[in-house]
Order: C-alpha cells, then sequence, then structure tokens
C-alpha cells in the first residue's frame, strides 16, 4: 500500500490460513501473503509491482479479471463460488508440483487508502465442503447480476468490451505486440424479427453468440455483444493478416449452421458481415479510432453485398 506494513500487521497477514493479494489501481500487486507461495511457486517479491494477469495468464478474460475490474473501477465487490469456476486460480496444495488444482471462494473487495483506489482479494481452500453451492448461491446471483456478461448471449457485455479493448491496446503499445478488432453484425436482422418474432430473434442472436465465442480459442481473446445484433471479437497477438482468415473462418461458421433467414433477406440462411481493424502505432492507436475502423470495413462489407469479410484497408 501506500506505507509499509508493519512488522506486527506483516506476521499478521502472514499467519492468515488463506490467501491475501492486494492490488493498485493499475491491477499492480502491492500485497502477496505467504499462504500463496507453496501453493503457487511464487515468492512476495518476485510478484510485486507486476500486473495480476502477467503472474497468472489464465486470468485474463476469467471472472476474477471482470471482478478485478468491477471493483477497481465501479467499486462493486464480488465472490466467485467455486460452483462458476472450481479454481480460479492456478494453486494447488501446498508443496505439490502436479496435483489436481484446490477448489477455492475467491472474494474481491474494493477500498480507499486516501484518495488511491485498491482491491482485497482473499482466496479460499474449499476442497471437500460438501454444502459451498448452497452457501454461496446468493453471492453467485448478485455476481451475475453486477458481472460484465450479457444476460441474453452468455458473452462478455459492452461495457467489459470497452474495458477489455482499453487494456489490450495499452498492452500492445507497451509490448509493441499485435492487435485486431472484428465488428460482426447479423445482415438483415431486422428482417429476421419482423419475420419470426422477438423470442426467435433472440434465439437466433444467442446461437450465433455461441458459434462466435466457440470460434476463440485462445484464453485472452474476447467475444462480446456489442449491441443490438453487433457482435465484436478482440483478439491479441493477431496481426490484419491472421484476423482476416479468422473473420472468414467465423462467417464461413455461422452461414453453414444453415439458419433459416426471413423471405425478405438477400440470403437465404442467416450471415454475417465482419469489420476487421488492426493496431498501428502511427494511427489506429486508440480504442475510438480502432473501432471505427472497424466500422468503416464493416459498412463495407454490408454494402458490398453482405456475407462477407472486408479488413479495414483494403475496402
Amino acid at each position: 500500500m501506500s506505507e509499509p506494513l508493519s512488522e506486527l500487521a506483516a506476521r499478521a497477514l502472514n499467519l492468515l490460513n488463506g490467501g491475501v493479494i492486494v492490488l493498485d489501481a493499475q491491477q499492480r500487486i502491492v500485497v502477496w501473503n505467504t499462504w500463496l507461495t507453496p501453493r503457487c511457486g511464487r515468492a512476495a517479491n518476485r510478484v510485486k509491482g507486476q500486473d495480476l494477469c502477467d503472474v497468472f495468464p489464465t486470468l485474463r478474460g476469467s471472472r476474477v479479471e471482470s471482478a478485478v475490474l468491477g471493483a477497481l473501477t465501479e467499486n462493486i465487490p464480488a465472490t466467485i463460488a467455486p460452483s462458476q469456476v472450481r479454481a480460479p486460480f492456478p494453486l494447488r496444495e501446498a508443496g505439490s508440483f502436479d496435483g489436481e488444482y484446490v477448489d477455492q471462494l475467491v472474494t474481491v473487495t474494493p477500498f480507499n487508502e486516501g484518495e488511491e483506489r485498491f482491491c482485497l482479494i482473499e482466496i479460499r481452500d474449499v476442497s471437500g465442503t460438501v454444502d459451498r453451492e448452497k452457501r454461496l448461491l446468493d453471492h453467485a446471483e448478485t455476481l451475475r447480476a453486477q458481472s460484465y456478461v450479457d444476460g441474453l448471449t452468455g458473452i462478455a457485455n459492452r461495457r467489459y468490451f470497452d474495458v477489455a479493448l482499453n487494456r489490450e491496446l495499452k498492452r500492445a503499445i507497451r509490448l509493441k505486440a499485435g492487435l485486431s478488432l472484428l465488428l460482426v453484425d447479423i445482415d438483415s436482422f431486422k428482417a429476421y424479427n419482423d419475420h419470426f418474432g422477438h423470442q426467435q430473434g433472440d434465439q437466433c442472436l444467442a446461437t450465433v453468440a455461441r458459434a462466435l465465442a466457440a470460434m476463440l480459442k485462445r484464453p485472452a481473446d474476447v467475444a462480446a455483444r456489442y449491441g443490438g445484433e453487433e457482435f465484436a471479437a478482440i483478439l491479441p497477438d493477431t496481426s490484419a493478416e491472421q484476423a482476416g482468415v479468422l473473420a472468414e473462418a467465423i462467417r464461413a461458421e455461422v452461414a453453414a449452421l444453415a439458419l433459416e433467414h426471413a423471405p425478405a433477406a438477400k440470403w437465404p440462411m442467416v450471415t454475417l458481415s465482419i469489420g476487421v481493424s488492426s493496431f498501428d502505432s502511427r494511427v489506429l492507436n486508440e480504442p475510438k479510432a480502432l473501432i471505427e475502423a472497424a466500422d468503416r470495413a464493416l459498412y463495407a462489407a454490408k454494402h458490398g453485398g453482405r456475407n462477407r469479410v472486408v479488413v479495414d484497408g483494403e475496402a
């Protein structure tokens, strides 16, 4: 924190039978108790000052990251129960290097120290607790209501998309890495809703969302509902060429579902138009610019006949 822990406080912290991590507003680790060390092989002096997701890369795009973002940006506490994610952190029994990950109850609590915002993460090993799902049901429901998940489709919502794109763009700038964005639109969706009704329209949205999410194989990739019948995909470490190939695979996958479309639609089955943009340190180096470029490409795809992929700069 802003002042060093006293010797007594540090001893008490390290006697706790559970993991304690404190993050600053930039998600950097400032407190790490000794309970964690034998369970993940990392001591405090190795991790302090590092980004939490750099220490545990599997947390990118996870419920833990969503909860941390909610705590730091919106002052929302959260609980992640084993019934939702059995082992959010890659932690094993103390001293074990190849055993099963332990079941965990994770709580995330925001707090302020002066004008600085911090986030307390508490991790309890609840392996073998028979009644944990019943006891934590209320916490699970609260988390879902306050999370970054779109209620209809089950993928990330627009709020999470905005935060994730900003985060990944900063990472791309810092590491001089690739980053691509897909904006995905269901063609003639108004005609679909008018013909089949809103209930079936919702089913169509959920089906397309599942297909999109299934095509994103890496933990850091983000599939999100951008708004209405429009979706987005954030692809770290991905060039424009690679993103174009993936976008075409997504388009073909949805077309292959052969979902019947409305008679008024151009194509007999539900199809996608996809616009692709990629990070460029000289021009496309802000979220707004990256989104506008993908939107231009999407517009070109729609006006080029729909059911196609257009990469920004090639339209």
